[in-house]
């Protein structure tokens, strides 16, 4: 199996809900439920590979607080060389809705400094070489962000290939943001990208049409992967082939960290040298179970080894 890693945020998620409707100023309501997690792109990607038993590492940031701490616990030997920064550890308390949409509030906090030295200072290139790299939180981790130049040249230069999921801009896919993504993307072996942000990106309202203009600006080897949600995913790979697939029906508990669990279950099916099709199953069949699960379950070490139907 190739080398893993995850590179990007990780931060504390407070989940609670359903709120069926915004309570007014002043007033309290009861949910049903609520679970304090490891959250972020970048963890939510880890947690799900740890669960199902991949071997991987995880470039991150803490914060100098209580809850510093508690994430670097959730990760072990894995976390012991993550810089610990002077601010507070991002929070972000995410309010979910029968209707399956959720409202976040989250805190600045560490994330911001996250930078190209702290992923110098955990990741081993030479171990990584052949291997896949996701990258996440393009627009929360700010230091880093503006080194990406450096970055991909580092994964060049180590065979290193990048996955990009970069995560929703905080001010929307302005014409700066969507230029930006666009020059991440031409140097990604890998794009991770739900449906509205490859429309939107490409400029084209047809998902497939717009997967396979975006992959005409990426390298030549390239994959681009759709992720539809309830309607399952697509993907164009390096020959130019779609391959999609369903998503089975289940009943949501909570969509919070789909796609990046999805992201986490595709990649390491594709590290072990499976088809696409195959790839894109395990995405959607890992994050289909992981969303209605509470406490959230990815179906263990097995999942990725069980036949492909």
């Amino acid at each position: 199996m190739r080398p893993l890693a995850v590179i990007g945020n990780v931060n504390v998620d407070l989940i609670l809900g359903p709120a069926a409707a915004w309570p007014k100023a002043g007033t309290e309501i009861i949910v049903d439920h609520d679970e304090l997690r490891v959250g972020g792109a970048a963890g939510n990607s880890a947690l799900a590979w740890q669960a199902l038993g991949v071997e991987f590492e995880i470039a991150a940031n803490i914060g100098s607080d209580q809850f510093g701490r508690w994430l670097s616990e959730a990760f072990g030997h894995r976390s012991k060389k993550w810089p610990i920064r002077p601010e507070k550890t991002t929070l972000s308390v995410g309010i979910t809705h029968p209707d399956g949409e959720r409202t976040f509030f989250t805190t600045k906090g560490h994330l911001p400094r996250f930078s190209l030295a702290d992923v110098f200072a955990v990741l081993d290139a030479a171990r990584l070489g052949s291997g896949y790299a996701l990258l996440c939180g393009s627009f929360l981790t700010d230091d880093l962000t503006e080194q990406y130049d450096a970055f991909f040249d580092w994964a060049d230069s180590h065979d290193i290939t990048v996955a990009l999921d970069t995560g929703w801009p905080l001010d929307g896919w302005t014409q700066e943001n969507c230029a930006a993504t666009r020059t991440w993307l031409s140097r990604s072996g890998i794009a991770l990208l739900n449906e509205i942000e490859a429309t939107t990106l490409a400029g084209i309202v047809d998902p497939i049409e717009a997967a396979r203009h975006i992959r005409l600006h990426m390298p030549q080897d390239a994959i681009v992967v759709v992720k539809r949600g309830p309607d399952g995913a697509i993907a164009i790979g390096p020959e130019g082939v779609l391959v999609s697939v369903g998503a089975p029906i289940v009943e949501v508990v909570d969509t919070i960290g789909a796609g990046d669990v999805f992201n986490a279950a595709f990649l390491a099916a594709l590290a072990g040298d499976a088809p696409l099709l195959s790839c894109l199953i395990a995405g959607t069949e890992v994050a289909s179970r992981a969303i209605s699960t509470l406490p959230r379950n990815y179906g263990g070490p097995t999942t990725l080894q069980e036949p492909v139907r």
